[in-house]
């Protein structure tokens, strides 16, 4: 008969056996930890000591290379080259270390073998965008413009978050309008329009203006408001012409009426039957405290009114409705409105401040400050623009009242707005 001890062997044996393997196991487990705490310390004492414990790990050897590469108070490159070496010894299919690697050629020299790591990287992810995009910088680099603008196109078609640093790449490496255009920049409006923004930040109007012919090639509607950041650079550089256009082309791209007005003002709206534009060349609000607007009936027939309600909550400051018109230097202009008050207290009621907005002091036509309750009447001025002066800026205006009760009730309408050429050379300005 067998004992009971005997019987009780095979399953002590398993035990044992559970046992070796879960110590075993753990040893395996607390290695591949410390190994990994080691190599994300950023210290490259401790990273090698990690990648002692795993010295087959692809990513610990790229994550070293890296850190050696970003010390720049110990830099060691050629560490950093061995580094990227061996990644892609263990991990041949990762793009992420071949591109590494050839970094690390490049930054010693090897300029043959960074091409040879690129092209190993480019054919294991061919349809990336971060590879395309550090190749074509790495060919830039190189004076290899056709190419490298290339990869740098097939990055922004991919990828659209790198089109900002693809138009300035581009830009920086050759400031060719046409070549951003047609060999960097996918061909639709969204990265035209990012391309516009780029040059509206940097002060350059003569290669915006050729992106937005190209955006109006596309035969796309555009939304107005799209366009207001170039007509602000062309305002504040004083292109009126170009603005002039510009804005015309806008209207008509986003399905509004375009027409000049007929009248032959230089106002546009200014019988305030379309809303206000909020920008470019039309009509904006700067929604002041203590002020509300609205559209109200005009004097006469056709258009409308803009009424103006303040209840007597600030001591208003206003400066709008107000437009940026485009004139011609050294001529002489009347400007004609119409205005309606009631009620409105104080010293300071409203008036038409008419500047020059990028030349101080070169004209600065105040109309009659109009207070209390005044029936509807005509409120005009000459004047002529200076030497310099291609924009006018037409704003309605209350200054601050000085008095101890100085807060503004009330309510003030204006309508029928234009500033046209003058007809007669008689006429003298307004001072």
């Amino acid at each position: 008969m067998e004992s009971p001890a005997a019987g009780t062997n095979p399953r002590v044996a398993v035990f044992l056996i559970c046992i070796a393997s879960a110590l075993l196991l753990s040893f395996q487990a607390s290695k591949i930890w410390l190994a990994d705490y080691r190599v994300h310390t950023d210290r490259v004492d401790q990273m090698e000591r990690g990648i002692a414990l795993e010295p087959r790990n692809g990513a610990a050897w790229d994550r070293t290379g890296r850190v050696r590469q970003t010390d720049f108070e110990n830099p060691d490159p050629v560490g950093a080259l061995t580094d990227f070496q061996k990644a892609v010894q263990y991990d041949p299919l990762s793009a992420d270390y071949w591109m590494d690697l050839a970094g690390a050629y490049e930054a010693t020299g090897n300029l043959p073998l960074a091409r040879d790591a690129f092209d190993h990287a480019r054919n294991i992810y061919p349809g990336s965008a971060q590879v395309a995009w550090i190749y074509g910088n790495f060919l830039l680099r190189q004076d290899e413009f056709d190419e490298g603008f290339a990869q740098l196109n097939q990055a922004a078609r991919t990828d659209p978050n790198l089109v900002p640093l693809a138009i300035s790449r581009s830009w920086h490496s050759n400031q060719d309008v046409n070549l951003l255009l047609d060999k960097v920049l996918p061909a639709n409006a969204d990265a035209y329009f990012q391309a516009i923004d780029f040059m509206v930040a940097a002060g350059q109007p003569a290669p915006a203006l050729v992106i937005w012919e190209r955006i109006l090639s596309l035969g796309k509607p555009v939304a107005l408001p799209r366009s207001f950041p170039l007509l602000e650079l062309l305002i504040h550089t004083d292109r009126a012409e170009d603005a002039s256009r510009t804005w015309r082309e806008a209207l008509a791209a986003a399905g509004l009426p375009h027409a000049e007005p007929l009248s032959g003002s230089l106002i546009w709206n200014g019988d305030f039957s379309s809303d206000f534009a909020e920008g470019g060349l039309g009509w904006r609000w700067n929604s002041p405290f203590g002020a509300a607007i609205d559209f109200d009936a005009p004097p006469a027939p056709g258009g409308r009114s803009v009424r103006l309600d303040f209840g007597g909550a600030a001591n208003v400051d206003l400066t709008a409705p107000l437009e940026f018109v485009p004139v011609e230097p050294a001529h002489s202009y009347h400007f004609h409105a119409m205005v309606h008050t009631e009620g409105l207290t104080t010293e300071s009621g409203i008036l038409f401040a008419i500047s020059d907005p990028n030349h101080n002091r070169a004209l600065n036509i105040l109309t009659e400050n109009l207070t209390g309750s005044q029936t509807w009447r005509s409120v005009d001025a000459d004047f002529a623009t200076g030497s310099e002066t291609h924009f006018l800026l037409v704003q309605l205006r209350r200054f601050q009242s000085r008095l101890f009760e100085n807060r503004l009730n009330g309510t003030a309408w204006i309508a029928d707005i234009s500033l046209k050429a003058s007809t007669s050379e008689e006429r003298q300005p307004a001072q």
